[in-house]
């Protein structure tokens, strides 16, 4: 369960002490570094723990290009070869444009936009890609048995230059088939409804430990009309690549900081081994369970918004370790996660009469890999198994310098004097943006997630393809209702009883305008994310209008969100927590269903372009993603790991050949 990604930045770069934050910028991305602050203070023990978890880390990669689409190794191969040795003009048009096109690949672990799942549109042409594909040495390119090159290029150039090939990696669209629709690789030969039926007979709603069906495997209908499971284990699909990622485990191992780290990781590999799921709620309890150690991490299939029917789960890890000095803020909010729970305006009936070890940290990111990679996000909590939250808890995370570089990197662009409606915003922003964000992101992942129970016999997956906008607008509205207690100020987490309205402003400006500039012109609002934040916005925007609580208002032809009444918004934001918290602990479908489809997917066109028009006068990149540091260990004449040295010079395509060339065992088709 991840929260929002971050979505500003400085469009020069930005430099803090030496340490060169904003990087490279392409198309609508900017590439950001991240210091690994107090690495260097880390025990020998420490630092080789996380150069082998980093390596385990890196090896998934391929995976997850697999997943999000069953021809993305074959193109990304095919760019590779081309960029690499490509004779001809390289000062072409067609060239300079084949490159972005192939960063936007690296960056988005396929050919559909990372962010709103739409389909690259090249800016070169299908008759220069053909030349110069066909120029370069055929044993560079990924053709299969007996394929020539031009059966490649047939078979590639409808993938890419066809805008009505695989046009939507997700899709949402009420109505519509959503496996059939999605151009991503969990599913083949198989129907929606031949899906969800497939599943629902596994299920035994009254079973209190139920495993997470689907997770970890692409579901396939046979020649012969039989549906089976291709699970994901170092012996069945993608089997090479868990082989790299579970020997690097294992040479992690020995490193581990105490004995239960050491059964962590056992137990990862088993279910590795085996793809059994039961295993896998195994490992999850003694990870949530294992909270001494200073460095952690996450490996494995994880996160469901891939999938457009939020079963399958996309590969990911992150190696971290603990920032003690600002974990003290999120050890206040665990220690009083039972206060929070019983005092929520939801129901009584959705609370949990109990809250079990929920533990969150403020951590410092060492290595991002797979879905967390090159875009990541800014805090998460896990595991996603409603029972095993339940009854062993959380662990939640923000991660600290990642937030720090996104918030070096927007100094001075802009956003602000563009976008805020009044000097009084700027300035109450400007004071307490910074505390108020990191607090929102404590709240939703360490309480908002960890919050409220399904009743008994309510299928975790019952909202389908609305879970995902469900569960993170509960996490948000949770984390927005508490932001303005005074249980905050009590707490010494915020400096005065104002702080909070920086956050509902920024909140519901974001919800409400500038979004919108993540999304192309004409399309709906598809992101998980981002419709939660539509959702909450619009929700309580329409509802307060009697009462004018959240206005839209017009200066110079420009539209601007200006709130009257923070008390009432915060009201607003109470009930409709209370509603979503309802939605989710009963399973209610329909009204799931009709909340996010009238609150979170539809624009209005003369809005939208308005506010990219004002946003492209700012020329700042509205995503943004981060280059890995390069660790290297350093031996003694016998062989013996005696420190690892943290590297940060490493280019953005210099990286991302690298990780092709030295990570890159899978083959191009994984059938």
């Amino acid at each position: 369960m991840i929260t929002a990604f971050m979505t500003t930045s400085a469009a020069a770069p930005a430099k803090t002490d030496d340490f060169q934050y904003a990087n490279e910028r392409f198309a609508d991305l900017q590439m950001l570094r991240y210091k690994v602050e107090g690495f260097e203070n880390l025990s020998l023990r420490q630092k080789t723990l996380i150069y082998y978890l980093s390596e385990a880390a890196l090896w998934g990669r391929d995976i997850l290009f697999d997943q999000n689409g069953k021809y993305n190794l074959r193109v990304r191969r095919t760019l590779e070869a081309v960029y690499t040795d490509y004779a001809g003009n390289r000062d072409s048009e067609d060239f300079k444009a084949m490159e972005v096109y192939l960063k936007r690949v690296w960056f988005s672990n396929g050919i559909h936009h990372h962010y709103g799942c739409e389909k690259f549109v090249p800016g070169f042409s299908e008759d220069f890609f053909r030349a110069a594909v066909k120029s370069i040495d055929s044993a560079r390119l990924p053709l299969a048995d007996g394929q020539t090159t031009e059966g490649l290029l047939d078979e590639l150039c409808p993938v890419i230059f066809r805008p009505d090939v695989l046009a939507k990696r997700v899709n949402l669209a009420g109505g519509a088939d959503l496996i059939k629709t999605s151009a991503s690789n969990y599913y083949e030969n198989v129907s929606q409804e031949e899906a969800e039926e497939y599943y629902a007979s596994m299920k035994n709603l009254d079973d209190p430990h139920p495993v997470m069906y689907g997770m970890n495997s692409r579901l396939v209908k046979t020649p012969d009309g039989q549906i089976i499971e291709k699970k994901w284990t170092s012996g069945g699909l993608y089997g090479e690549a868990i082989k790299k990622i579970v020997g690097f485990l294992n040479l992690a191992r020995p490193y581990a900081e105490d004995e239960k780290q050491k059964e962590v990781i056992d137990k990862l590999v088993e279910y590795y081994t085996t793809g059994d799921l039961k295993t896998f709620d195994e490992y999850s309890i003694l990870w949530v369970q294992n909270t001494e150690p200073l460095v952690d991490f996450v490996n494995g299939f994880i996160e469901c918004y891939g999938d457009p029917l939020g079963l399958k789960c996309s590969w990911e890890s992150i190696v971290n370790f603990k920032n003690l000095e600002a974990t003290k803020r999120t050890e206040i909010l665990s220690g009083n996660a039972q206060w929070f729970e019983d005092h929520s305006p939801v129901a009584d009936e959705f609370k949990k009469e109990e809250v079990k070890g929920i533990t969150a940290k403020v951590i410092n990111a060492a290595i991002l890999g797979g879905d967390l990679y090159p875009s990541t996000a800014i805090g998460i909590n896990l595991p996603n198994s409603d029972w095993v939250r339940k009854e062993h808890g959380s662990k939640s995370v923000t991660i600290g310098n990642l937030t720090e570089a996104y918030n070096r990197s927007a100094v001075g662009n802009g956003f602000r004097e563009e976008f805020v409606w009044s000097k009084k915003e700027v300035e109450l922003m400007d004071k307490y943006a910074d505390v108020t964000d990191d607090l929102h992101t404590d709240l939703h992942e360490c309480l908002g997630h960890g919050s409220g129970k399904l009743l008994p016999g309510v299928d975790p997956d019952s909202l389908k393809a609305y879970g995902s906008t469900i569960e993170e607008a509960r996490a948000d509205l949770f984390a927005l209702y508490y932001l303005a207690d005074k249980k905050m100020t009590e707490l010494g987490l915020v400096p005065d009883a104002e702080a909070y309205k920086a956050q509902y402003y920024s909140y519901m400006m974001n919800g409400l305008l500038t979004q919108l500039v993540r999304i192309t012109p004409g399309n709906d609002i598809e992101e998980a994310h981002m419709r939660n934040r539509a959702v909450i916005a619009r929700w309580v925007y329409e509802q307060g209008k009697k009462d004018k609580v959240v206005e839209l208002v017009k200066r110079e032809g420009k539209t601007f969100v200006k709130v009257n009444d923070y008390k009432k918004l915060r009201e607003l934001f109470g009930a409709l927590l209370s509603e979503v918290q309802r939605i989710k602990s009963t399973g209610d479908f329909s009204a799931a269903r009709d909340l996010v489809e009238n609150y979170g997917v539809k624009i209005d066109g003369e809005l939208h372009k308005e506010i990219l028009e004002r946003y492209r006068h700012l020329d700042i990149a509205p995503y943004k993603g981060f280059i890995n540091p390069v660790y290297t260990v350093v031996k003694d004449g016998n062989g013996t790991i005696v420190d690892v040295k943290v590297d940060y010079t490493e280019g953005y395509a210099e990286q991302m050949l690298r990780y092709s060339r030295d990570y890159s065992v899978l083959p191009s088709v994984n059938e």
